[in-house]
């Protein structure tokens, strides 16, 4: 038996973490791929899977509120989904707020659908999620208080802003419900957020200490 130095070094050169915009374009095009693979199963099953959608109103419909974002009627509405969905989840993920303002905007919207659209429907689709990330990127920069957010917001409204017309009832088989209550999780996500980061910082500026006067 015989025992060779350590190497010093290995030959491949360690690389650091991939830059954020790397990453959230991968999470983004990873979240299409899984749209475009369930969509594809729903086809082959005759639409079968949009039977999980959400049934206003009935207690076994309650779980789809979780389904219906992953769920669209046909190819044209994901496709009509998808890409205001994509430029507006890369720029969440960007924010760094993906998590959260998704969360809350996806049981907004999904229990407003639930408590509010005509009885003996069933409501698939992601545009409640997307009204949600639109309404919070939009108007975070007021609740932050930063310029930055607020310019950014003014450009997006210029290139998005139309959208928010269906947030309107409408009589065209749209949940115009989900696109409402969406919007408004966007707009709760904000002021939470904002509320959170305020009070975090508060909190670090100031620390209370038992027994010491501040």
């Amino acid at each position: 038996m015989t025992t060779n130095p350590a190497p010093t070094g290995s030959g491949r050169t360690r690389q650091g973490p991939r830059p954020l915009w790397q990453r959230s374009a991968i999470i983004m095009a990873a979240i299409a791929a899984l749209l475009f693979v369930i969509e594809a199963i729903d086809v082959a099953t005759d639409y079968r899977l949009d039977d999980a959608g959400i049934e206003p109103r009935q207690v076994d419909g309650l779980d789809g509120i979780l389904w219906a974002p992953f769920l669209h009627a046909d190819w044209q509405h994901l496709f009509a989904n998808l890409i205001p969905g994509l430029v507006l989840g890369f720029l969440l993920l960007m924010a760094k707020r993906f998590v959260i303002v998704t969360a809350i905007v996806w049981v907004v919207s999904g229990l407003g659908v639930w408590l509010f659209a005509p009885p003996y429907t069933v409501t698939v689709g992601a545009s409640g999620i997307i009204f949600g990330w639109l309404t919070f990127l939009l108007i975070r920069g007021l609740f932050n208080r930063d310029l930055w957010q607020i310019l950014g917001g003014l450009v997006l409204f210029l290139i998005y802003g139309s959208v928010l017309w269906g947030v309107l009832p409408s009589g065209s088989g749209v949940s115009w419900q989900g696109h409402l209550f969406g919007a408004l999780g966007g707009v709760l996500a904000a002021w939470y957020l904002a509320d959170r980061d305020r009070r975090r910082k508060a909190t670090t500026t100031n620390p209370q200490f038992p027994g010491v006067a501040s």
